[in-house]
């Protein structure tokens, strides 16, 4: 089984709670990625510094409201290994989702 720590950066996942549960993956919290792609260096710094420290405790990361090109491409440059937001698709039922799996895999 394995544990997926949300919204890092903020609120209640802060560092101390990694100590807390056996996480896999560390998902970066979507204000990082909204800054970092306006506005750059500190919150650039942020994300690479949480990948560090992921990949220091051998886990993923997944950078979570990736809704542009840009954003995508930084987070990428950054090192995250996962990228999850709009700019893939928006929330749907799950028989949606499946249709959509299914068809992929025709083509």
């Amino acid at each position: 089984m394995s544990f997926a720590l949300d919204d890092f950066g903020t609120g209640y996942s802060a560092l101390g709670t990694l100590q807390k549960a056996s996480f896999s993956r560390i998902k970066i919290d979507r204000s990082f990625v909204a800054r970092a792609s306006a506005m750059g260096d500190e919150a650039s710094a942020i994300i690479q510094a949480i990948v560090r420290l992921a990949a220091s405790l051998d886990m993923q990361t997944t950078a979570e409201g990736t809704e542009t090109r840009a954003a995508f491409e930084l987070c990428r440059q950054l090192g995250c290994t996962q990228v999850q937001g709009y700019l893939f698709g928006k929330p749907m039922p799950p028989e949606e989702a499946t249709r959509l799996v299914c068809e992929a895999a025709l083509t």
